[in-house]
């Protein structure tokens, strides 16, 4: 089994230890992981603000660049929901504009093999239990993407259960918006502030060491809010917690 890290633009820029984390974790489990290095931004951005058009060649450097391998595994919620719901999406509309050529077909093979982190553990290899260690207390937080598009479900606290050490503090409004939503963030500042402002309260309320989530992006956003509040809690990335072990904590 080939597969492929794709580590998202936020992820390459801002948390790159999230992507080396995915990649120690697989490893671990005895899963081969390369690093095409044509990947680029899936098109989440341009495609959140209108700019269908602009996408569209995004698509299929997607295609090409993952092409030779078996699954594509990314630590991103929002970057797998959109390949998988608006891949198709942005292929269908330029087929019905005489547009559709090579769209559709990519579109096809990058919805197929694209999986979010958790969902590729617990769906593809089967496990649960991946021999973490995390002696921390930590709330989880359902992203947007993950919750509504791809529908993950209880599985990343499937995972979050079985690390050892680690005790989970149940959220309140736990599958509320954080308020980032990417460009809504920029489009609606006070209103994101004030939706980031409720989620930062429900987790200074558990009193966890950590809230942990599918995405770094709205872990950026959350992060933001608590510090700025002076609270303790720490945002990290699901990858890091299950990629940590007892003799690595990261």
């Amino acid at each position: 089994m080939r597969v492929a890290l794709f580590v998202t633009c936020v992820n390459d820029t801002l948390y790159p230890r999230t992507g080396q984390a995915v990649v120690t974790l697989l490893e671990r489990l005895g899963v081969e992981v390369v690093f095409p290095p044509e990947q680029s931004c899936c098109g989440q951005p341009q495609f959140n603000t209108g700019y269908r058009h602009a996408t569209e060649p995004l698509v299929l450097r997607y295609a090409r660049a993952f092409e030779d391998v078996d699954h594509v595994v990314t630590p991103s919620g929002s970057c797998a929901a959109m390949v998988r719901d608006n891949y198709p999406r942005i292929a269908a509309k330029a087929a019905a504009e005489g547009r559709g050529g090579a769209l559709e077909p990519a579109a096809r093979a990058a919805v197929a093999k694209t999986w979010e982190l958790t969902e590729f553990l617990v769906d593809v290899l089967g496990v649960s239990d991946v021999g973490a260690y995390y002696p921390h207390t930590v709330t989880y937080h359902p992203t947007c993407h993950g919750l509504r598009m791809l529908g993950l479900g209880d599985r990343p606290r499937k995972l979050l259960e079985q690390v050892r050490g680690l005790t989970l503090r149940e959220l309140e409004g736990a599958s509320e918006c954080c308020g980032f939503g990417g460009t809504f963030a920029v489009k609606n500042p006070a209103v994101s502030a004030a939706m980031g402002a409720d989620k930062a309260r429900h987790i200074r309320e558990t009193g966890a060491e950590a809230v942990c989530a599918a995405d770094n992006s709205c872990l950026m956003h959350i992060g933001g809010t608590l510090s700025r509040q002076g609270a303790a809690t720490r945002p990290v990335h699901i990858a890091e917690i299950l990629a940590s072990t007892e003799g690595n904590v990261l």
